[in-house]
């Protein structure tokens, strides 16, 4: 408890830790709008084929001549006729199409305005033998996210978690920025992947950088904090979403905002324990006093000294210095043991929460509306899972959140499709603890990974996160050979994922480990507990030997 004793000693929950806190989280609100963006700029207005450049609508009959009808009587949105067809005079009066030889838009599509003036779909047409762009867009934003969560994550732990935050925070703005102003569809594209990149790594290094300048009984509201953020920026998407419903105002104002979020990140002070667990001494002594002085603790400030730290750090600076790197994941069994755990928690958690928010329209209720219930479930869910992870544990809570999502899910297969209002709630309810379970996640990750990997694990694991998310849209084309398939999967992978808690060690109430040794400790190893204890009697030996005259 060293490190935390010094925390406490500068000022504990002072001045700096509610300030810096305040600034990092904030920029989170416009990180949920970015990550389901896609609802509203990629969102499919009701289209069909435009009549040819050398119709005649007039003599034609109007353009209704050439539309075929679906089976709901509905015009057929990637087919028209070859020529424009009337039948005779219906029951109710009204002339109906008939059937003929139909052909696909070739001169493009007439898109329904009313709701979305202007998205990438209808922008670019990706629709019919196109709309598999759409979801390409979504998922290479995501393929972004990956590869920020292994780059940016593995840098943190090299670099420093502030270097990497400025740097993130300048690529959302120029990337976000450069997309709104995209002149096609692959620039788009590769703007959204830059935007995923950074975004991730904002996410994770807010989660360490908080968490590692705050005491240990302040960890899980750290962590709640951070996820009441999360969800505070969905309800902001919906009405910013509604107010602006162009697609290209719209990804520039949630994009702007970052250049604001770099500027002031340059003052954000580096963490003191990942300066300690570099073997950077000088820099965390100045870290810590700069701190104490803004907590008004200059006193305690002036009595820290290389010599305290150097006292209080020992085993920090004797077996903290390693390379941060994601092959030691695998190579020592304690970390490999709490990443094959992990993972399976990371994943499930995406994997079902994007099954689920990426298809707001499938609910056939108004998408802003269900948008603003998606955010209004997290915060009795997050509310629930903060008093669970404070009195019970990390583990009781991460279990709850996964078994009951997955069981809402299970449960919302089986119903049949016209009870509404009962699916849409389990969905809205699942959903809730998805949420839940990723704010868990995020914190449980960041304490049990040593200081040296801390940034490292958190980054391993948004990536397999990040790959349940780019699988969860291909499991919804299993519905061509079962229509509940989707649903089950979705259902049964947060379920069988739980089981991996029961091989995690509760941290409630533990210090944050700095060293692989920690937490091997914090597993129980018997050789390290010996060795340990035979550290432990070499000096209380000696000492009884002095006294005996010996």
């Amino acid at each position: 408890m060293a490190f935390n004793d010094l925390l406490q000693q500068v000022g504990g929950v002072g001045r700096f830790q509610r300030i810096q806190v305040t600034l990092v989280v904030l920029p989170l609100i416009l990180l949920a709008s970015h990550n389901t963006l896609q609802n509203f700029t990629a969102a499919i207005p009701t289209h069909h084929c435009r009549q040819p450049a050398d119709a005649n609508l007039s003599k034609d009959g109007g353009l209704e001549a050439w539309l075929p009808r679906d089976g709901q009587g509905q015009p057929e949105s990637c087919l028209r006729f070859t020529s424009p067809r009337w039948g005779p005079p219906s029951a109710n009066g009204t002339e109906a199409n008939i059937t003929g030889a139909t052909e696909p838009c070739t001169d493009g599509w007439i898109y329904d305005n009313s709701t979305f003036p202007s998205t990438i779909v209808t922008e670019w047409d990706l629709v019919c033998s196109n709309r598999a762009l759409r979801q390409l867009a979504q998922s290479l934003y995501m393929v972004g996210v990956l590869l920020g969560a292994m780059v940016f994550g593995y840098l943190a732990d090299r670099l420093g978690r502030r270097k990497i935050l400025i740097l993130n925070y300048l690529q959302t703005a120029v990337s976000g920025t450069c997309a709104a102003f995209a002149p096609n569809f692959p620039i788009y594209c590769t703007f959204r992947l830059l935007s995923g990149m950074s975004l991730a790594s904002i996410a994770l290094n807010c989660m360490t950088l908080n968490v590692e300048w705050m005491p240990i009984h302040t960890r899980a509201c750290v962590g709640t904090l951070t996820g009441y953020v999360y969800s505070l920026g969905q309800f902001l998407l919906a009405g910013v979403a509604y107010a602006v419903p162009h697609w290209r105002h719209l990804q520039l104002l949630v994009s702007l905002p970052f250049f604001v979020f770099f500027i002031y990140s340059w003052f954000f002070i580096e963490s003191a324990r990942w300066y300690s667990s570099s073997g950077r001494l000088d820099l965390t002594l100045r870290a810590l006093q700069r701190v104490a002085q803004i907590n008004g603790r200059q006193e305690e400030g002036a009595n820290l000294n290389m010599e305290v730290l150097q006292a209080s750090l020992q085993k920090e600076l004797t077996t903290g210095k390693g390379q941060a790197s994601a092959l030691e994941l695998l190579r020592c069994p304690a970390l490999r043991h709490l990443f094959l755990c992990l993972t399976m928690l990371w994943f499930a958690t995406s994997f079902a929460y994007y099954g689920l928010v990426m298809d707001l329209q499938g609910f056939g209720v108004s998408i802003y509306l269900i948008q603003v219930i998606f955010g209004a479930v997290d915060l009795p869910a997050k509310l629930v899972s903060f008093l669970v992870i404070n009195s019970l544990g990390r583990r009781p809570a991460q279990m709850a959140s996964l078994l009951l999502a997955g069981i809402c899910i299970l449960v919302n297969g089986v119903l049949p499709q016209d009870q509404t209002i009962v699916r849409t709630s389990l969905a809205v309810l699942g959903k809730g603890c998805l949420a839940a379970s990723f704010t868990c996640i995020f914190l449980y990750t960041g304490e049990v990974y040593p200081t040296m990997m801390r940034q490292t694990g958190l980054g391993m694991g948004s990536t397999m996160a990040r790959v349940g998310s780019i699988v969860s849209p291909l499991i919804s084309m299993t519905a061509e050979l079962y229509p509940s398939m989707p649903v089950f999967i979705y259902g049964a992978v947060p379920v069988a994922a739980s089981a991996a808690i029961t091989f995690l060690p509760e941290t409630l109430g533990q210090p944050l480990p700095d060293t692989v040794l920690d937490v091997e400790n914090r597993r129980g190893t018997p050789r390290r507990q010996q060795q340990e204890q035979q550290k432990q009697m070499v000096p209380l030996q000696a000492s009884a030997q002095k006294k005996n005259g010996l």
